[in-house]
């Protein structure tokens, strides 16, 4: 199945944390902090502006984006992953290099 989102909506694949602190101590799942990074993995048409309009994305599919603590609270699973979708607001930067 896919997902395709609607206007300024992303898709976004969560980066899996490592399960080990930075002194070496292991996490047990409950006690690690979900990751603020991710691979987009779709992209809606872009954002309706007021004129009609519509301003295309400044990411794309494959870019590894920084986001909000926060900006997970609408995931959903697909094929058993499970996916976040986020406006484009929501995505504070890309990693570049």
């Amino acid at each position: 199945m896919k997902i395709r989102p609607l206007h300024d909506r992303v898709v976004v694949r969560r980066k899996e944390e490592e399960a080990k602190s930075a002194g070496g101590i292991v996490l047990p799942g409950a006690a690690k902090e979900k990751p603020n990074q991710g691979e987009v993995v779709a992209v809606g048409e872009g954002k309706l502006l007021d004129n009609g309009d519509v301003r295309a994305l400044s990411v794309k599919v494959g870019d590894t984006v920084v986001f909000g603590r926060y900006a997970d609270s609408n995931t959903l699973k697909v094929d058993g992953e499970e996916l976040i979708i986020m406006s484009e607001s929501d995505i504070y930067g890309v990693l570049e290099g």
